[in-house]
């Protein structure tokens, strides 16, 4: 029955994604109906300043589709600062966040969201990562081995759009807005026990617009980012973070 079902909240960050806000609702939609997982869901679409058509798209979405809600940015904030202002704003029982950008199409987005109540934590991992810049591959696997290493894990991929249980996530210090989010969340609840598994997606090449990521002051923010994560995972509240990560049975599922 419906009500013994979960419920989700999908945040959608977006930041002059006018070409490609739709294509991601009718990716997140389509993954809802193919699932049929969850009891209710809300979408949070958050215009992130944009200085193209996205805030305008994203009303005209809002006034035709359920569920949708709009937030606009006064002011340019960040990757980061949208996910943690949805998780503060989220009333559903799983978080998931899917960028504007269309990358994920919604067969990726099924197969995250079919894995709920397996974990406390599903962490997708991009299965055909030749579809990226030869350049970007390089720097990612950089990133993510400098963070195993760092903090005594295992995760294959840190960026993804992990869907987690809102309860955990809801207690876990937000301290970054930077595109390091993602890894520092990640490693807070796997340091503090909590279980995961992974799940490899396909993804699309943009259809719209280039990555923000490579950005000068977002590689700046993931450093900062990393430095302070070290220091309290590691250092000052060591403690706290001396859980062992649980690997779920279904892990590295594709």
């Amino acid at each position: 029955m419906a009500k013994d079902k979960p419920s989700i909240s999908i945040i959608v960050p977006c930041f002059n994604e006018e070409g490609n806000l739709k294509g991601t609702i009718e990716a997140v939609k389509g993954a809802l109906a193919s699932v049929e997982r969850f009891s209710a869901h809300e979408i949070l679409v958050y215009n992130d300043c944009s200085t193209d058509g996205t805030g305008k798209l994203a009303d005209e979405i809002a006034k035709k589709e359920k569920g949708v809600k709009v937030i606009h940015n006064p002011k340019n904030m960040g990757f980061g600062y949208n996910y943690t202002d949805g998780v503060r704003r989220a009333s559903k029982d799983y978080i998931i966040m899917v960028p504007g950008d269309n990358e994920i199409p919604a067969e990726a987005i099924e197969r995250v969201m079919a894995l709920a109540g397996t974990a406390d934590v599903i962490i997708p991992y991009t299965a055909n990562p030749e579809v990226r810049p030869f350049s970007r591959r390089v720097i990612s696997r950089v990133f993510v081995a400098l963070i195993n290493t760092l903090f005594g894990l295992n995760v294959t991929y840190y960026n993804g759009t992990c869907l987690v249980k809102s309860r955990l996530l809801k207690k876990v210090p937000l301290k970054t807005w930077g595109f390091a989010y993602m890894a520092a969340i990640l490693v807070r609840l796997l340091k503090s026990g909590a279980s995961y598994t992974e799940v490899g997606v396909d993804i699309v090449q943009r259809s719209s617009g280039k990555t923000k990521a490579f950005a000068f002051k977002n590689v700046v923010s993931v450093v900062k980012a990393i430095l302070t994560l070290f220091w309290d995972v590691r250092i000052k509240e060591r403690a706290r973070y001396a859980g062992k990560p649980s690997r779920a049975e279904a892990s590295r599922a594709h």
